[in-house]
């Protein structure tokens, strides 16, 4: 009995060495076993070892990321097309260009404009903006940014691998041994090469679309813009008698480009008439 207790006594202490010797041997610290790379290790004292990955949470999220920026923006300026030059000298100075460009100089019947759509550099932006802002006084700005990251990197993936196809096609027709084969590879060579110059074009806008914003720029004269609204009740008869004013106005207006149609049209209608009548009458003295 004491041989058996004693075997007992032996097996149980070399089960709880094992216990212990597996427990020691999962206690490794996260740190040093490797694991995934760029995960942040919480240090002793629940801090975060910041060695672990490197930049920072702002850099994670706007890194690698394609923006297309487009906005518009409305001056009231003493000389518009004055105003106008120094947008193109401002925007040009900055790296951009202008799309497209339109002035209209001051008549008896219209004050003077100017509407142009400018390409500035995405990253002299904001500093562009705030030198146009300065040729008079801001009616309205409007900015809008779209997100294109997943658009650019499909493009991307689809033209590497449209020109690794046309690669092979190409090293194909080189070792073609009948006129089938060869002829074969050049239908196939010669659609891959089409679409590859399709999506090589359109990787090339969105890539300017991206590097440009695109701002409508429009500079109008003082008085074009309306001013804002009656603020007590005095000012609202004022506006009230103004607008009734230039109703009517309007109304005369519009009355005598009518007024030479209505006598056309009364002429017409007295000459129809007439015949009209003649007609009854013979009906009557037949």
């Amino acid at each position: 009995m004491r041989r058996t207790w004693g075997v007992i006594a032996v097996l149980l202490t070399g089960v709880l060495l094992a216990g212990c010797s597996t427990n020691s041997g999962s206690s490794v610290a996260p740190d040093q076993s490797g694991g995934v790379s760029g995960q942040v290790i919480p240090a002793e004292g629940g801090q975060a070892d910041s060695s672990a990955v490197s930049g920072t949470t702002g850099d994670v999220k706007t890194a690698n990321r394609d923006v297309i920026t487009t906005g518009s923006l409305s001056i009231t300026a003493t000389d518009p097309v004055a105003a106008s030059e120094t947008a193109v000298t401002i925007t040009e100075q900055a790296g951009g260009r202008v799309d497209n460009r339109s002035e209209n100089p001051a008549t008896d019947i219209q004050p003077a404009s100017a509407n142009l759509t400018l390409r500035i550099p995405s990253d002299e932006l904001d500093r562009t903006l705030a030198e146009i802002k300065k040729l008079g006084r801001l009616n309205f700005v409007s900015l809008t940014a779209q997100d294109v990251t997943q658009q650019s990197q499909d493009l991307d993936a689809r033209v590497t691998a449209l020109s690794t196809s046309v690669d092979r096609l190409l090293a194909l027709m080189k070792s073609a041994t009948t006129t089938a084969d060869l002829i074969s590879i050049e239908s196939a060579l010669s659609s891959r090469q089409g679409e590859l110059e399709s999506l090589r074009s359109q990787r090339d806008y969105l890539a300017d679309q991206i590097d440009y914003s695109t701002v409508q720029l429009e500079l109008v004269a003082e008085g074009t813009v309306a001013a804002g609204g009656p603020s007590n009740f005095w000012d609202g008869i004022v506006a009230g008698w103004t607008a009734l004013v230039a109703a009517f106005a309007g109304l005369l207006v519009g009355l005598g480009v009518a007024l030479p149609w209505l006598v056309v049209l009364a002429i017409f209608a007295a000459i129809v008439l007439l015949i009209v009548r003649l007609f009854a009458r013979r009906r009557k003295a037949a």
